[in-house]
């Protein structure tokens, strides 16, 4: 690692936007994974639009890709329309 305190300070501010990247990359990942698991349509409908809400944040922010949110969000969405009531 250099020596210049500029780049000591981008090191630390990289971790921590790492940190905060994982993290909520993870949690959306499992509310994902509990919306898939779900049985019941209204029940899924219901949590669908918060879904897709974190999954917009994490496309907003560049944590991962606009066309790998919008195919997320499609895939869940016709998983839903498909459940019985």
């Amino acid at each position: 690692m250099a020596n210049h305190s500029a780049t000591k300070k981008d090191v630390r501010q990289s971790r921590k936007r790492n940190e905060r990247n994982r993290y909520y990359g993870k949690t959306t990942r499992n509310a994902i994974r509990d919306i898939r698991a779900i049985d019941e349509k209204g029940a899924a409908a219901e949590k669908l639009p918060l879904v897709a809400s974190m999954i917009d944040k994490l496309a907003k922010k560049g944590t991962i890709h606009k066309n790998k949110a919008a195919n997320l969000k499609s895939k869940l969405a016709k998983k839903v329309n498909a459940l019985a009531k």
